[in-house]
C-alpha cells in the first residue's frame, strides 16, 4: 500500500539524518546536547514509523528484534528524563546498520509489488 512505502521513506529519512548528525563520534554527542536532542527525535520518529510497517515486511527481516524497536520507541517518548545516552549511542553504532541493510532489502523486496 502506498501509505506503507511512505513508512520507508521516514525511516530512510531518518537514517541518514542520524548518520549525518553523529559523523562527529561519541564525543561530539556526548557533549553536544543539540546532537543529542536531533539524534533523539529522529530515532523516536523512525520507531514510529517501524511500529506501522506491515508484519510481512517485517517477518521478510526476522534478524530484525521489531519488538524491541517497539519498545525503544516507548522508552524515547515516555522516559525522556531517564534517557541513558550509552544506549542511546550503542543503539546508532551497533543497531542501526543492520536495521538500515533491512529496511533496504524490504524496500528492494517490496516497493513495487502490487500484492502490498
Amino acid at each position: 500500500m502506498k501509505e506503507d512505502r511512505v513508512y520507508l521513506i521516514h525511516i530512510r529519512d531518518c537514517l541518514k539524518r542520524i548518520q549525518s548528525y553523529t559523523t562527529g563520534g561519541k564525543t561530539a554527542f556526548e557533549e553536544q546536547t543539540i546532537i543529542q536532542d536531533a539524534v533523539l527525535r529522529n530515532l523516536e520518529v523512525m520507531c514510529e514509523s517501524i511500529k506501522k510497517l506491515p508484519p510481512k515486511w517485517k517477518a521478510s527481516e526476522p534478524e530484525i528484534l521489531w519488538d524491541k524497536i517497539a519498545g525503544f520507541r516507548n522508552r524515547l517518548a515516555h522516559e525522556y528524563l531517564g534517557i541513558d545516552l550509552e544506549v542511546v549511542w550503542d543503539v546508532v553504532e551497533n543497531y542501526l546498520p543492520p536495521l538500515e541493510r533491512a529496511i533496504e532489502a524490504i524496500a528492494e523486496r517490496f516497493w513495487d509489488s502490487p500484492s502490498n
